[in-house]
């Protein structure tokens, strides 16, 4: 079967559609599904998937017919991962946040309008976290969406959620930029942020930023957890040690905190 009514464009554009798509979906998307979602033609679909599975990009699951993202995807992102510096510096780091802490911890990064995680070290357990490298997620209902935007110029930050808008992911979630931003005035002022069931509903996640030698936003340090996990009692600590871990990433960067003026002094 070839690709006759397709140009080499159009097959390349279908072919990153679907990775695309494939990749936010966990439990994977069938032919049928990917060539409904993205109105392709059931055969190119197939001639497409059949291909990018023959060179590992995809794998199928043969008793579903699903296919899901392959490990040969992890190897594309090599090359820009090793490009920012902040992950090699903050993966120690995260290790020993999650020793201290038992919960999931996510490094993330602002592309574009979007917060997607670099890194993630998960400790063992029967509680995981749904969540990967390279997820995508929006600003305005994430605790390192939060953190990645607090110190953004304001007309960066509209501009964002004019592009993207501002989806009602729970009863919980921010969906108004009055709101958002004097929820950001709270991040800037108490140096954290907190998703309290804002993204997933029974997940309770706080994030801490990242700064670099300039002062600029660099990434946001997360953690993920239940809301059991997460409450009033262990809150405190877990804050503390954050923190403790974001303000260590920030100073191997290069960054040096403004010393403050004291009263009198």
């Amino acid at each position: 079967m070839t690709l006759s009514h397709d140009s080499p464009s159009v097959a390349v554009e279908r072919a990153l559609a679907m990775l695309e798509a494939v990749s936010h979906e966990p439990n994977g998307l069938s032919n049928a599904d990917i060539s409904r979602r993205l109105n392709i033609p059931k055969s190119s679909a197939s001639y497409i998937l059949r291909t990018l599975e023959t060179r590992g990009y995809l794998n199928r699951n043969p008793e579903s017919g699903k296919y899901r993202v392959g490990l040969k995807v992890l190897s594309l992102s090599r090359g820009a991962l090793t490009g920012i510096d902040v992950r090699d510096v903050a993966l120690p780091i995260m290790r020993q946040l999650m020793k201290q802490t038992h919960l999931t911890c996510h490094l993330a990064i602002l592309d574009g309008p979007m917060a997607v995680y670099i890194e993630k070290v998960e400790p063992e357990g029967f509680i995981k976290m749904d969540t990967w490298v390279g997820r995508r997620m929006p600003v305005h209902a994430t605790s390192v969406g939060k953190s990645l935007v607090a110190h953004i110029a304001r007309e960066h930050l509209e501009k964002i959620i004019a592009e993207r808008g501002m989806e009602k992911r729970t009863p919980r979630t921010i969906t108004t930029l009055p709101k958002l931003f004097k929820e950001l005035e709270k991040v800037r002022e108490l140096g954290y942020s907190v998703d309290d069931e804002e993204n997933n509903m029974g997940a309770r996640c706080v994030g801490a930023p990242v700064f670099n030698q300039d002062g600029q936003i660099e990434a946001a340090l997360g953690l993920s957890g239940t809301i059991n996990q997460v409450n009033t009692q262990t809150m405190p600590r877990i804050l503390e040690h954050l923190k403790d871990a974001a303000r260590h990433v920030s100073m191997q960067l290069g960054y040096r905190a403004p010393h403050r003026r004291v009263s009198g002094v």
